[in-house]
């Protein structure tokens, strides 16, 4: 259901200016465009074959596809201007449609432009039938004008190859430290101007000039991870041109944009209170968590020390080392249906330290969830082009502000580790190790006042035990913004619209009739962790 979110993960990839997409979006550009307005209309025409891939054919009639100009700076003419891909799904009932719907599936560096492909498995049919969903990739992101860091495939291969998640020696240390110092003299040669303007705040004045663009008096959104960043800072610049916006997934808008180092650090706190969750509904489960037998807290903690000194070799699993286990680990929390998954493996990494209480033999067979990274191909011919984009820091050490020297991050990382024995090291190795020999120059960031005098409360969601965005984020942006309600879920993974039908309904009736649901209510996700829908149901 929300594969679509991109949930915080280290995305390595994505760079500036390129050509402004196909054959078919130049000639859709070619069109001369109405005018909203000032502003002037998108000029919506057909998609891609590749854009509306495993779109049935009786549906394609509902999409299109266009690219929208707007500047780089927009205090700045003279920087030039980058285009903005979207697509759009019709309403359903066009004699009923409300509007258009604006979603962002957060990263940053998360393409929303497919999104409304996902339509149906996000909302419930009356925001289908009513509202124009608008997905857009937002600038520097995947098709519009994707920043980018390197001009070859091989350059991005040794400076990420460098960094190591959870390093541990002085050397792995030392060289990640100088990978991420690498990673930045690469983007301030080969970025562009772009680099000083990818923060939230830019995306946002992109966002409203799209409202406008679509004919809308008003922004109805959805924001799914860091896109609650997105429509938290739309609100609170944009208050009176705010419709409903519906949060999910939430960041604390106010720390992350005055304290990028505090922020990560509960970050990484947020990791050890899901993981710790996982463990205890593992052993409340039983028979059906694969990891129950014994103490699954203990048995984790022996496997993560383990790992620590050497890496464990699974019988067709290939080898599992402390950064393949904590990549893995964090990825399977985002997900519930992950979790039997990841308990296999647990036990499968447990069984091959302890081979003797075991009475069966170690059968051979890949695990399911502490699957290794993509890796680079060895045969690629030299000097092939880089086609990723560098969006995630680009965006994030622009609005996240880390007032350390990067030497210091050593020292971090073994304090967090001490407070946050899984995630720690691996939380402090990322942006905090990054963003402080980050290029961007004094970029235009929005931090706050966050009071949202919208004309309806802002929907604000959040899991007891999402692991990216932990729930007291949650309450803290629905406090920061005030004029909000908090819709709370007895729920476990990384948002959570599509996956509890309760909330569904709620933002739904809230989206096309802004029926304002009550503040306080907690929901029930469809399916608890370790079940089957089935067995839920029944």
């Amino acid at each position: 259901m929300r594969a679509f979110a991109l949930v915080g993960a280290l995305v390595a990839g994505v760079g500036l200016a390129g050509p402004a997409g196909t054959a078919a979006a130049a000639e859709e550009s070619a069109v001369k465009p109405a005018v909203v307005g000032a502003t002037p209309a998108v000029a919506w025409g057909t998609c891609s074959s590749d854009t509306l891939a495993g779109v049935p054919a009786d549906q394609v009639k509902f999409y299109s596809c266009a690219r929208y100009r707007v500047p780089i700076d927009h205090d700045n003419a003279s920087l030039g201007t980058i285009d903005i891909a979207l697509l759009k799904r019709a309403a359903r009932t066009p004699d009923k449609r409300v509007g258009s719907l604006f979603l962002n599936p957060g990263g940053p560096g998360g393409s929303g432009l497919r999104m409304p492909l996902s339509g149906p498995a996000i909302f419930r049919p009356q925001v289908l039938d009513r509202f124009d969903l608008v997905g857009f990739d937002p600038r520097g992101v995947g098709e519009s004008n994707p920043l980018r860091c390197f001009t070859t495939q091989e350059d991005a291969d040794e400076v990420f190859g460098a960094q190591i998640a959870v390093p541990l020696s002085r050397a792995e240390i030392s060289g990640t430290l100088a990978g991420y110092r690498d990673y930045g003299r690469f983007c301030k040669n080969n970025a562009g101007s772009l680099l000083n303007h990818m923060s939230t705040k830019d995306v946002v004045r992109d966002l409203d000039q799209l409202r406008a663009a679509v004919g809308d008096q008003k922004l109805t959104y959805v924001g799914f991870s860091y896109g609650t960043l997105i429509g938290s800072t739309y609100t609170s610049m944009f208050p009176k041109q705010s419709r409903a916006i519906v949060i999910d997934g939430n960041v604390d808008p106010a720390l992350r944009t005055s304290d990028g180092v505090q922020y990560d650090r509960e970050r990484a706190q947020g990791f050890e209170i899901a993981l710790d969750a996982f463990l205890k509904r593992c052993d409340q489960v039983g028979a059906k968590c694969a990891f129950s037998d014994g103490n699954p807290r203990a048995k984790f903690d022996e496997l993560r020390t383990y790992l620590r000194r050497q890496p464990i070799t699974i019988p067709g699993g290939g080898t599992v080392d402390i950064n393949r286990f904590t990549g893995g680990v964090s990825s399977a929390l985002y997900s519930p249906a992950a979790f039997a998954g990841l308990a296999e493996d647990l036990q499968a990494l447990y069984t091959a330290i302890h081979p003797a209480a075991q009475a069966q033999t170690l059968q051979a067979k890949p695990l399911k969830a502490l699957t290794p990274g993509k890796q680079g191909l060895a045969d690629l011919n030299p000097d092939s082009p880089y086609t990723g984009d560098d969006s995630y820091f680009a965006v994030n050490c622009s609005d996240k502000p880390f007032r350390i020297r990067q030497e210091q991050v050593p020292g971090i990382a073994a304090q967090w580790e001490r407070e946050s024995p899984t995630f720690g090291r691996y939380q402090a190795f990322a942006d905090t190790a990054g963003c402080p020999v980050w290029p961007a120059k004094h970029p235009d960031v929005y931090r706050g006042p966050w009071r949202a005098k919208t004309d309806v409360p802002v929907i604000v969601v959040g899991n007891y035990y999402d692991p990216a965005t932990q729930y007291k984020f949650a309450q803290r942006m629905a406090a920061e913004l005030g004029n909000t309600r908090l819709l709370s879920v007895d729920a476990f993974g990384h948002c959570i619209l599509g996956d509890a039908l309760g909330v569904d309904q709620a933002v739904a009736d809230y989206l096309t009739d802004l029926e304002v649901p009550a503040n306080g209510q907690v929901f029930q996700p469809n399916v608890q962790p370790f079940e089957t829908a089935a067995a839920a149901q029944g």
